[in-house]
């Protein structure tokens, strides 16, 4: 079994790393926003899905017009990217105007928030999957191949007990754009005026509107930047995986929140540990598992034995691993 494990380990750590980047960055989204309103959005994992469908009918308009094959990919990815970023970050912005700002003006109690943010949710999911039905017949998106180059790490001639391992070249694009966004975010978060703004809001909203910093606008740029990473992040997820349908963002979705919660909610750097640890969690069952048990579970319980790991984390630490306990106010 030892032997096995080791073997698989290499292939394990890159898949890992994979899904672990895509789930630490939607798992920001949901951090950045409950620090500040403590709100769990939950409508945030369709916006990373909204993302993913922009970002494949920016591939089909320029496909169709030509640019696909006559420009370089990398530069088809960055127009790509960019424009499903923004547009993602102004439905961000449209959503916290429309469904939370009002509420927030009335005091309304935070379930009725959180009830608001599981019915834009399947808002969503069903407008996205109207339209793609509308366009394509079909509410399953295969988006146009790039990057798809295969390498092989030989990693067995280096040490005998690991097997080699392969990745397509959207991993390094995966990887290398999640840690610029992850870097970049914190840079902002901690190194700006904006991002002290953001943090004087999420320690006491009062206190930072009588410091003449404009509480509504530092929202609205939370929600644009979380949702503009969240929009991001479904473009590389489309690229490495291809397919992509509108319910992606719900199993995603609570699997990044997850991952915040398992990091500490509130904690931007937890949130980012969080979506790494869980990703190699659910590789590592995914390809260990059926062995562990002796062939009684396979592949398709990776789940159960991430939210395990989990929940055993939060017993012996409720507030997560970076987490701090918080003493309600009274």
């Amino acid at each position: 079994m030892l032997a096995h494990i080791l073997q698989n380990l290499p292939q394990v750590l890159i898949d890992g790393l994979t899904l672990g980047v895509v789930y630490a960055v939607v798992a920001i989204g949901y951090t950045m926003v409950y620090g500040i309103l403590e709100l769990i959005n939950f409508a945030h994992g369709d916006v990373f899905m909204t993302g993913a469908f922009i970002g494949a009918i920016v591939l089909f308009l320029l496909m169709g017009m030509g640019f696909l094959s006559a420009m370089p990919a990398l530069i088809v990815f960055l127009i790509v990217i960019v424009i499903a970023a923004i547009a993602t970050g102004m439905l961000g912005v449209g959503i916290e105007r429309v469904a939370y700002r009002p509420l927030r003006r009335k005091n309304a109690p935070k379930l009725i928030a959180l009830i608001t943010s599981i019915g834009i949710s399947f808002v969503l999911e069903d407008a996205v999957r109207f339209i793609a039905e509308l366009k394509t017949g079909n509410y399953i998106v295969t988006a146009p191949s790039m990057f798809n180059h295969k390498f092989n790490v030989d990693v067995h001639s280096v040490i005998p007990f690991f097997n080699n391992a392969t990745f397509q070249a959207s991993f390094l694009l995966v990887l290398i754009v999640t840690v610029v966004m992850l870097v970049s975010l914190d840079l902002f978060v901690n190194k700006t005026k904006w991002g002290m703004a953001m943090r004087a809001v999420a320690q006491d909203r009062d206190t930072a509107s009588l410091m003449t910093i404009n509480v509504n606008r530092v929202i609205s740029v939370t929600f644009f930047i979380g949702s503009a990473l969240g929009g991001a992040t479904g473009v590389l997820f489309m690229i490495q995986y291809g397919t992509i349908d509108p319910y992606i963002g719900f199993i995603l979705g609570i699997k990044a929140f997850t991952a915040a919660v398992l990091g500490g909610i509130g904690n931007i750097r937890g949130a980012m540990f969080g979506g790494v640890m869980l990703g190699l969690l659910e590789m590592f069952a995914a390809a260990n598992l059926s062995v562990i048990t002796h062939g009684a579970m396979g592949a398709e319980y990776k789940d159960v034995f991430a939210f395990i790991i989990l929940i055993l984390v939060l017993i012996f630490k409720p507030e997560g691993l970076f987490g701090k306990a918080v003493v309600e106010k009274v």
